[in-house]
This record gives C-alpha cells, structure tokens and sequence, in this order.
C-alpha cells in the first residue's frame, strides 16, 4: 500500500464581510495556492485589485488594524502558509 503526502491542496483563506463589500464578487471563502502570506494576499491582488493596499501599509507589513492568522497563530507577511492551511483575514472593529 502507498501513501500519497498530497502538498498541492490549497490554503483556506477566509475574508472579513467588510472587505469582500469593498470587491464585487469577492467571495467571503478562497482557496489559493501556499507560500506565504504574502504570496496569498499578491493572488488576492491579482484577483481583485486594490485589495492588498487595503491589508498592507507602504513598510510593507499588514496593516495595525489588520489581523492574520494561519491555522490559528497570527501571522506576518513572510510567514510560511502550509499546504492546507486555514487562514482568517480579520479587521478590528473600534469605537467608543
């Protein structure tokens, strides 16, 4: 018997609904292709144009009311996205 490692299922990326609001037809749900997080939010900007300058400032580095967290640890730009990895793209909400 044979065990197969499969390494090219894509990473589950998750969008925030005020995003996705932003992108007409961005769905709230991707599947792309790992790396890093950066390479994730690229395809994103490739996809959907614009769309990283709303995650990343100019330093580059995602920006401080934005969160990412890959398979539940949060996560930088040149952090590595796993084959199959989960990932949820959060934004603060903050008021008075």
């Amino acid at each position: 018997m044979t065990v197969r490692c499969d390494d090219s299922r894509p990473a589950l990326v998750r969008l925030p609904a005020p995003l996705t609001a932003l992108f007409p037809g961005a769905p709230r749900v991707v599947e792309l292709p790992g790396g890093s997080v950066g390479d994730l939010i690229d395809a994103l900007d490739a996809r959907w144009p614009g769309m990283r300058d709303r995650l990343c400032d100019s330093t580059p580095a995602v920006r401080r009311h934005v969160n990412v967290f890959v398979d539940g640890a949060r996560a930088k730009l040149d952090d590595a996205v796993p084959p199959g990895a989960d990932v949820y793209i959060l934004t603060a909400i903050s008021g008075g």
